[in-house]
């Protein structure tokens, strides 16, 4: 009835702690992706497929006076053209954003209601009108072109600041000067008697860029219709095919069980593919009335127009200090850029994110921030990697290290006068928010350490002799992650042997399969490499949030734990009949149950397989099975502290990361290598907005950024080699004390690149130039003050 293996016992043991918590275990995954062999939904295609081609706006505003889809309907292979009027008698609902976000009167967000496809008006270049099937991409794409789409041009404007004054073109009759949203956070009397009484105030406008998010994978989307079930089957690459297909739902005026999602591997997201576009509900709806499935491949050029957008804000923010540099107030006033049409959460990492962040790790009483939300006529924004912390710890960086040299006090020396410290934890922060955890000087002192602050003057004097400008800035980061949320963490005994782990979240690049199999081995003593994870199937994965918002580990490891702790309950039920014992002498450990005081013990495993065979009394489980979905879980707050070193030619304009430094708190670290790469992966996007990355338009907003031939990434040779370390203060708000890690590095790098060049620029008096510090901006800047110099050389002599 029961096996008695003390070798199996040491087994079990030797495993757990090669496999646990901790350990650096080498992603499941990187075999398969890594060589080529990941199947993405492109790879996928379905028998007697048609193939969609959109047909977009070539204006960035207008009035749609007519479309002419009759030589296009007539061409060879075309199964089908539809507009506008076609999806509206279908009846589908608008795309609109669930977030509870309220304007300072007490109005909500002002909704603009976006349409798959367009019959009044367009509002950006790219904007869908019409769209083709045919039996093959190239038959489409040509009867596409031969749509002909009549529309009356309007003036356009694309800067948020010009769209939201009087006078200024309106995109919506209902939207009074393009404000959505006039977000307002904070006490006004408060915060503007701390400024009065200030010794000192520094006031900085920055302009945080526009970027687009070029995935590796583009938007793709394979469609099917069952008629006998009436059910509509979509295979697309999301960030959690749950949410997704509830969202669905609600716009194709379905019930949620008519929907079936399928996410096969992703070629990265950074927030993009978390929320659904126009194209679905097109290719959905040629599934449905022709027929046969239907497949939308973008390009990349068009993905540049269709694909939600990053960041875009335009701030003044003002930092109060009293004369020995203690923060007294913090202030931003600006305005958010939300593109032509509002979807998903955009308006959230514009205003509410950006203000739940930026008081970050420092003692500061006072927080306000006021920002409108503002519709222009560009692609629509959308969530990007931090959604809005790194935005928020940019403004608050910059301000920092500005009123460091306005006062003559050392930046380092002025953040240390600013941390909260531990024993004021948990902190009440003045962004309303909670603080439970973190040692920020620690943090601090460990990231100048490794860095070799101390002896930065000496690599400085070396880059002089090299003809070359050298600096350094150190900043600190705190991000708020995703709020409270439940997720689904069903645990399930298979009968092959395997367990199967099936989540709400979802992998789009993180490597979820071995963190969450190293918490699952853990908390049950299953064999690691039994473990297998289900994330791509909503009619699988019955509930969850999806991933966004560094919340994975955080919310799948709180529902591990808990359901772990189900299937102990049930085990130990189950084990006390087969080995015969009063349940309450059942312990367990390791992967085994064992009546306490004895060897007398059944793994797992073992117990499982025993289950399924039947034949149970009343009281016992058949299974040791479990479906269970945690409440909310929390906040947390992970933080660090970054060192970058920036090397400029002064002749070219050119800058060079040649020293970077990351030391983090993400609190316990299920897998050390996995979080080592988030971090090298958040890094590079945040290098590539701080020198290189932005999103640009035209007067008539043309976009004049279409293409990776005017659009720079960051390339291999522009990534430093980085030193990272850990200061971990567990978060007390979870069962593993887990903090989100996947943004942290954008948080961080940021503001350190942008700082340490403007250090080393300071030798021409430089103190501001806006991102992206491109060599031509740098090398402008430094020729102008260059000139300026001359002139006054000049002026004196006369």
């Amino acid at each position: 009835m029961q096996d008695q293996p003390s070798s199996t016992a040491r087994e079990n043991a030797i495993a757990l702690q090669k496999f646990g918590v901790g350990q650096p275990v080498r992603r499941r995954e990187d075999d398969t992706l890594v060589r080529g062999k990941g199947k993405y939904t492109d790879d996928f295609n379905l028998p007697g497929q048609g193939y969609a081609w959109i047909v977009r706006s070539s204006h960035a505003h207008g009035i749609i006076r007519g479309i002419d889809t009759k030589a296009a309907k007539a061409m060879p292979g075309v199964l089908g053209v539809w507009t506008g009027t076609d999806l509206a008698a279908a009846g589908y609902g608008p795309f609109t954003c669930g977030l509870p976000l309220k304007s300072r009167d007490g109005t909500p967000l002002k909704q603009t209601n976006r349409t798959a496809l367009m019959t009044d008006k367009v509002r950006f270049v790219g904007d869908p009108v019409a769209f083709v099937v045919a039996e093959t991409l190239a038959q489409a794409r040509e009867a596409g072109e031969a749509v002909e789409v009549n529309i009356e041009p309007l003036p356009a404007v694309t800067d948020a600041a010009e769209a939201a004054k009087p006078g200024a073109p309106q995109l919506y009759d209902h939207i009074p000067n393009n404000v959505a949203l006039d977000y307002h956070y904070g006490d006004t009397a408060g915060i503007a008697t701390a400024f009065a009484s200030a010794a000192h105030v520094t006031k900085l406008d920055i302009v945080n860029t526009r970027v687009a998010v070029v995935s590796m994978e583009p938007r793709v989307a394979l469609a099917a219709y069952d008629k006998t079930s009436e059910r509509h089957t979509l295979q697309v690459p999301t960030q959690g095919v749950s949410g997704n297909k509830v969202t669905l739902a609600k716009i194709l005026n379905v019930p949620n069980d008519k929907v079936r999602i399928l996410t096969p591997n992703v070629g990265g997201s950074f927030g993009m593919k978390n929320v659904n576009y126009p194209e679905y509900i097109c290719i959905l709806h040629a599934a449905k009335t022709l027929g046969r499935p239907v497949k939308w491949t973008d390009e990349r050029s068009t993905s540049f127009l269709s694909d939600s957008h990053g960041r875009s804000q335009l701030m003044h923010a003002e930092l109060a200090l009293d004369a020995d540099g203690k923060f007294l107030a913090v202030r931003l006033e600006g305005y958010g850029n939300l593109g032509a049409y509002i979807t998903g959460v955009a308006p959230g990492p514009l205003s509410l994110n950006t203000g739940k962040n930026l008081a970050s790790v420092y003692r500061t009483p006072l927080l306000g921030v006021d920002i409108k939300t503002v519709l222009t006529n560009t692609t629509l924004m959308g969530a990007y990697r931090g959604a809005g912390r790194p935005e928020a710890n940019y403004y608050m960086e910059r301000l920092i290290d500005r009123a460091a040299a306005e006062m003559g006090i050392s930046p380092l020396t002025l953040r240390k006068r600013n941390f909260i410290k531990p024993a004021q934890m948990p902190f009440a922060a003045a962004s309303g928010v909670s603080y439970d955890s973190g040692d920020f000087q620690g943090v601090f002192n460990k990231a100048l350490e490794i860095s070799d602050h101390a002896n930065f003057a000496r690599r400085r004097k070396e880059s002089r002799k090299a003809g070359k400008l050298r600096g350094i800035a150190v900043g600190c980061y705190l991000e708020v992650t995703a709020p409270p949320s439940g997720e689904l963490g069903k645990i399930t005994f298979e009968p092959d042997g395997s367990v199967k782990l099936t989540t709400g979240t979802l992998d789009y690049g993180q490597g979820h399969a071995t963190p969450f199999a190293q918490v699952l081995s853990a908390q049950l003593g299953v064999p690691f490499d039994k473990i297998t994870l289900e994330q791509n199937d909503s009619d699988l994965v019955r509930f969850g949030n999806g991933t966004g918002g560094s919340r994975s580990i955080t919310a799948t490891g709180a529902a591990i734990v808990e359901s772990s702790a189900l299937v102990i309950a049930k085990g130990k039920q189950a084990a006390a009949h087969l080995l015969e014992a009063a349940e309450g002498d059942i312990e367990f450990r390791n992967g085994r149950f064992t009546i306490a005081g004895t060897d007398r013990s059944i793994g797992i495993m073992e117990l499982a397989q025993r289950l399924r065979e039947g034949r149970n009394p009343e009281g016992v489980p058949d299974t040791l099975d479990v479906d269970h979905a945690t409440k909310d879980t929390p906040s947390t707050f992970p933080n660090g502290c970054h060192v970058a070193e920036v090397e400029i030619d002064p002749d070219t304009g050119v800058a060079r990361i040649v020293r970077y430094t990351g030391v983090s708190d993400f609190g316990t670290i299920v897998n050390p290598m996995i979080v080592e790469g988030q971090l090298h992966g958040g890094v590079a996007q945040g290098i590539g907005q701080a020198l290189m990355e932005e999103f640009s338009y035209d007067d008539n907003g043309q976009p004049i950024t279409g293409s990776f031939m005017d659009y720079a990434l960051p390339r291999a040779e522009d990534i430093p080699p980085m030193v990272v370390g850990d200061h971990p203060s567990p978060a007390k708000s979870n069962p593993l004390g887990t903090k989100g890690c996947g943004e942290a590095g954008c948080a961080g790098s940021l503001v350190v690149v942008v700082n340490a060049a403007l250090d080393a620029l300071s030798e021409y008096g430089i103190t501001h130039i806006d991102m992206p510090l491109t060599s031509e901006r740098v090398w402008r800047a430094i020729q102008e003050k260059k000139k300026a110099a001359r002139g006054f050389a000049l002026g004196s002599v006369k």
